[in-house]
């Protein structure tokens, strides 16, 4: 193997990432892990159907016939919750793929093209940064209407400018090491460099931005759903579901805690993962151990 290829896979290996997680990392893998395969298992299960109503129970309290309770149209809870985790993750892996697969090239582009291009590049990030999520949801929602797909467009191109960023100070920091000098000076195009070297070296912190971008899109799903401008419905939401939970609190204030819990642990869990994602990367936390 080559010096060049030495130095290249000295650099964090993704796949590794996970056994060099902190406890704090691992408790909340476990938790995207939960909430991912209650996801997956309400493709095919829930206790009830979570859009049907049944008026002779509604505003039941927990029971070991409806774990969670039913809301004001007798609809079970628990079931919701869970049709509801499915929404969450898809519009969370959703967003974060428009904002990595559009702002990652254009901060690769800003770290290896620098002068104009790098300052045209990153103060459009800075003038996206002044049109929050929130902002271009209402927009969009004025344009196309209220739905799951414009608050995933719109969740995502807010997050763009963070991967831009990212992957800018990845690309500077991997354009100055030596097997990148070297394959310059073999006269391998910057195109070529960028896909064979710079990309695979910047895989790692990449990672960590995503899952900390999933967090703030299911916090941000949650809110467009809570003012009437995420899923319509009857597909469940979490965020809806605290919205319509606001007619019977005096009643049944579970009915708000239930979704508020889970929104709140989910995004615990991907925090807790991102933290410890980055401290499995951070190369001073590696020098501390040896």
């Amino acid at each position: 193997m080559t010096g060049m290829a030495l130095e290249q896979h000295a650099v964090d290996n993704p796949r590794s990432l996970l056994t060099r997680l902190p406890w704090s990392g691992r408790i909340g893998a476990g938790i995207v892990a939960t909430v991912v395969v209650m996801a997956v298992v309400s493709l095919v299960w829930t206790p009830y159907d979570p859009i049907q109503v049944y008026p002779s129970e509604r505003l039941e309290g927990s029971s070991w016939s409806h774990l969670f309770g039913t809301d004001r149209y007798g609809r079970d809870v628990f079931s919701q919750i869970m049709a509801g985790s499915r929404i969450t993750l898809f519009v969370g892996l959703v967003a974060v793929a428009i904002a990595g697969l559009l702002g990652t090239p254009l901060g690769i582009l800003a770290g290896m093209r620098r002068g104009w291009v790098e300052t045209f590049v990153m103060r459009g990030a800075d003038l996206m940064l002044a049109f929050p999520a929130l902002l271009l949801a209402i927009v969009s929602g004025a344009v196309f209407g209220a739905s799951t797909l414009s608050a995933m467009v719109a969740i995502g191109v807010a997050g763009i400018p963070a991967f831009a960023r990212v992957a800018r100070a990845g690309t500077l920091q991997v354009m100055s090491r030596d097997f990148v000098l070297a394959a310059r000076s073999a006269g391998i195009t910057q195109p070529v460099i960028a896909v064979r070297h710079v990309l695979p070296n910047i895989t790692s912190i990449l990672i960590v931005q995503a899952s900390v971008a999933f967090a703030l899109a299911i916090l941000a799903e949650a809110a467009l759903s809570f003012l009437g401008l995420g899923t319509p419905p009857p597909d469940p939401s979490w965020g809806r579901m605290l919205q319509t939970a606001q007619a019977s609190l005096g009643v049944t204030p579970m009915l708000a805690v239930w979704p508020g819990v889970a929104i709140a642990v989910t995004v615990l869990g991907f925090n807790l993962l991102g933290d410890g994602l980055r401290d499995a990367t951070d190369p001073k936390r590696e020098v501390g151990r040896a």
